[in-house]
């Protein structure tokens, strides 16, 4: 008997007939390995950048760059806890782990976004305290430093483009690289006018005013990837409207019940539902119809079907299904 043939068995229980669908729980989004190593590449232009930013923050005594060094830091380590999330994302699953490792990516995600909250914190602080008690600024090292600093963060940007845009862990990589983008953008435009005017406030306020736009995009982050850790709905799938929308896809069907949508991980949907069927219908051609339909309208190839035949007069013989997943 093969491995498929093995998992290719049905059980009968009482009214009731189970169908687990696209059971791959091993299976990891096909572009996981280019996201790994695409961020492991931002990881170390990052980190390595952030140390000469370190450095030149403290001697030029530029609140916005030691801002950009703390935002780059922020980087590291997330580009850091995103490529551990798709190097153990990849494991196989096992008995105690059935998923796999693959929500790991998703709670790196998280981190980032908690972490985007600390530095905006920690620079609104700085910045007050700067306004009240200026401090001297050399501008020719804060210049050359945040110049060089923005062309690092270009160059990790289009690196990070090469990797899967969509994916959350990715997205949020990308919005810290932006951060540090603005963040150089706003050193150089206060370097610029600290030398010509000599007004030093320019600095802790470009810094607040960067503070605010990583607020927003941590904000979303954190949304997003909250969601899927607590296996809410993904958006873009109309939860309450799919039970009317599959009982008029498939003509089988006579009433879909229990409906429950989540995300395994970043871009894998997962279902389950109860699904009654309509009298003399086809059991096992309703449930492919079903599990059809859930590909192509809401793009969930993981489902979990539960077929209540109930005094239908259903076919009730079912069989291994062919193609995706099995009957169980």
């Amino acid at each position: 008997m093969t491995q498929h043939e093995a998992h290719d068995h049905s059980h009968d229980h009482g009214d009731h007939q189970h169908d687990h669908t696209g059971h791959d729980h091993s299976h990891a989004p096909t572009v996981t390995a280019g996201n790994e190593r695409v961020v492991l590449i931002g990881f170390a232009l990052t980190f390595g950048f952030m140390i000469a930013e370190v450095i030149g923050g403290l001697l030029s005594g530029s609140l916005a760059l030691i801002a950009d060094a703390g935002h780059m830091l922020t980087d590291a380590i997330a580009l850091a806890l995103a490529w551990a999330g798709f190097r153990f994302g990849r494991r196989p699953s096992d008995r105690k782990r059935t998923f796999g490792y693959m929500r790991l990516e998703v709670l790196a995600g998280f981190v980032n976004a908690v972490s985007l909250f600390a530095l905006v914190a920690w620079i609104a602080w700085e910045a007050v305290g700067r306004l009240f008690d200026p401090h001297p600024i050399l501008t020719g090292p804060m210049f050359t430093v945040a110049v060089i600093g923005l062309a690092v963060n270009v160059v990790v940007f289009l690196v990070l483009r090469q990797g899967d845009t969509e994916h959350v862990n990715i997205k949020g990589a990308m919005l810290h690289v932006v951060g540090d983008l603005l963040g150089s953008v706003a050193a150089i435009v206060a370097a610029i006018a600290i030398y010509f005017t000599g007004w030093t406030p320019i600095d802790p306020i470009l810094s607040v005013l960067l503070s605010l736009l990583i607020l927003r995009s941590a904000w979303s982050l954190f949304k997003n990837s909250l969601q899927i850790l607590i296996e809410g709905a993904p958006s873009g799938i109309d939860v309450e409207g799919m039970p009317e929308a599959l009982a008029d896809a498939v003509p089988g069907v006579a009433g879909v019940e229990h409906v429950h949508v989540w995300s395994i991980t970043s871009g894998q949907p997962a279902a389950t539902m109860e699904v009654r069927l309509v009298p003399g219908a086809d059991a096992r051609e309703t449930l492919k119809a079903v599990k059809a339909a859930l590909a192509d309208k809401y793009g969930i190839g993981h489902s979990t079907i539960e077929i209540d035949f109930g005094d239908t007069g259903a076919d009730c013989s079912l069989r291994a299904s062919a193609g995706k997943g099995h009957t169980h």
